[in-house]
């Protein structure tokens, strides 16, 4: 499959925040968000096609049990399925990185890490085209897909907010669902590439969660390393 970088670091958002972990990025998206943060993984996928067999040993490299499969939308890679398995068999834990928008067709997966994407990622007309938009807009929420993923594993629901409006709209996908959410389950992630970009919207945030019983959950990444590849 396509993957465009593995790299062992912390997780730096969710629930296992600062989890030390393997980090197994596919390149490819069936989205195509505006705020995007891995553009080479979605925009303009690159990276090397590399075996099952060769993934396993690297992932099996490094002193940790817990590994994040991200993308991109990692479910559309056609040997997603045997990767997993071999996690699985191998004794690790598996977060799933997903929108959320392709059924989970019950592959092992012990934390479905699952954001749904906003009407804020919908991108540009002149940056993407309209058939990209159409497509984007189509494609970016499938409730009963949400309903599949959080009925069959533990999970978490992670919105990017950049505004008040955001929240509100979160709030109509999750009552979409049709399962009764727990709130400590919704994480509310500010948008943002920056520092400066993510203070600002820190109090909009943990007023929120303060009001819901929602969490926050910060970029822990970006505070240690900035926004760059293989962290």
């Amino acid at each position: 499959m396509l993957i465009s970088e593995l790299f062992y670091s912390v997780q730096g958002e969710g629930s296992l925040l600062g989890t030390p972990s393997v980090f197994v990025r596919t390149s490819g998206c069936n989205l195509r968000c505006g705020w995007c943060d891995t553009p080479y993984a979605s925009w303009k996928p690159e990276g090397t096609e590399t075996s099952v067999a060769e993934l396993l040993a690297r992932v099996n490299a490094h002193p940790t049990r817990f590994v994040v499969v991200t993308g991109g939308e990692p479910m559309i890679a056609k040997d997603m399925p045997a990767l997993l398995a071999g996690l699985r068999a191998a004794g690790k834990h598996i977060t799933i990185e997903t929108a959320g928008t392709i059924a989970p067709g019950g592959v092992p997966c012990d934390l479905a890490s699952i954001s749904p994407k906003l009407s804020n990622s919908t991108p540009a007309l002149a940056e993407a085209g309209a058939a990209w938009v159409e497509r984007h807009e189509r494609t970016r929420l499938q409730p009963e897909v949400l309903r599949a993923w959080c009925a069959a594993y533990d999970y978490q629901l992670k919105f990017v907010i950049s505004s008040e409006a955001d929240l509100t709209e979160a709030e109509k996908v999750i009552e979409s669902i049709g399962l009764a959410i727990p709130p400590e389950k919704v994480l509310l992630m500010p948008e943002g590439t920056s520092a400066e970009a993510i203070r600002s919207r820190n109090a909009l945030l943990v007023e929120c969660c303060k009001a819901k019983g929602y969490r926050y959950s910060p970029r822990l990444h970006i505070d240690l390393f900035g926004n760059k590849r293989g962290t």
